[in-house]
Parts: C-alpha cells; sequence; structure tokens
C-alpha cells in the first residue's frame, strides 16, 4: 500500500468507487455507501500510525502503545478496517458492528453531534460488492502521512 495519496488520486478512487457501485446501487445512495467506508479507513488508518509512533516512542514497549491516551479514536478489539477486511459472511453486520465498536468510546470524548457523524453501511448490499468495495479502498492510505501530503500539496501541482 502507498503511504501517500495525491488529490488526484484520491478523486480517483471515488470515482472508482463509484463505479464498483455501479447498477446495484442507486447513484444517489454513493454517499451513503461510500463516505462511511471512507471514515471507517481514515479511522484505522490514523490509529496505525499512533500505534506505531507510540511504539516508537516507547522504545518498542507494547504495553505503552496500548494506553488509550496515544489515540484520536479508540478501537476496540475486532473493530479494525483489518478485521473486517477478513470476514467474508454478513460483511455489512461486521461493518455496522466495527462502526458501532469504535463510536461508543468515541461518543463519550466528543461533544460533536451525531449529524456529523456517518450513516450506517446499508446491509442490504450484496456481501460480494461490500468485499471489494473494502479491498478497493485497502489498496490507499487514508493516514495523516497521506492526508498531509494530500492537501497541503499545492493545488496546481495535484
Amino acid at each position: 500500500m502507498n503511504n501517500t495519496t495525491s488529490l488526484s488520486q484520491l478523486e480517483s478512487h471515488l470515482w472508482e468507487a463509484a463505479n464498483i457501485l455501479r447498477g446495484p446501487v442507486d447513484a444517489a445512495d454513493f454517499k451513503r455507501n461510500v463516505f462511511p467506508l471512507l471514515f471507517f479507513k481514515r479511522i484505522s488508518d490514523v490509529h496505525d500510525e499512533e500505534y506505531a509512533a507510540a511504539l516508537a516512542e516507547s522504545g518498542g514497549d507494547e504495553e505503552y502503545a496500548l494506553f488509550p491516551q496515544n489515540y484520536r479514536f479508540q478501537i476496540p478489539k475486532g473493530c479494525h478496517w483489518g478485521d473486517v477486511r477478513v470476514v467474508t459472511a454478513n460483511v455489512g453486520q461486521a461493518l455496522q458492528k466495527a462502526m458501532r465498536g469504535i463510536e461508543r468510546p468515541t461518543r463519550r470524548r466528543c461533544t460533536a453531534s451525531s449529524a456529523t457523524q456517518p450513516g450506517p453501511i446499508r446491509i442490504g448490499l450484496p456481501d460480494s460488492l461490500l468485499r471489494d468495495l473494502l479491498e478497493h479502498f485497502s489498496r490507499i492510505s487514508l493516514g495523516n502521512e497521506a492526508a498531509q501530503t494530500t492537501f497541503s500539496a499545492n493545488p496546481t501541482n495535484t
């Protein structure tokens, strides 16, 4: 997986996601299906970066690296992108369970309204389609390193 993602690459990736959904999903429902996945992937990628930073900061101390204070979002066991990515049946339910698992501890820490939180993944999508989307988004990094590169770049250079 590439560690940097340009704005044009992200736009292209979103277009490809729309193409994956073309046919079984009405175009008006695109954001309802893709944005929660994008949000979930970003949270997981940022969590991975924060884990690596905490591990490096502590000289490899796993116990320190797992302290909740090292993370913006808490990702409970079984609720990471990588956990859902290996699910082969009932993928929509696994996605909802993971996102709700992340939302619980985060809601206690945040004061943002629920209007800013992504909606649920549509369970009615076939597992094969959801797995295609998971694999599609697994090919790019949405962590802070990738976002810094994407959004700090000169728009004329993208």
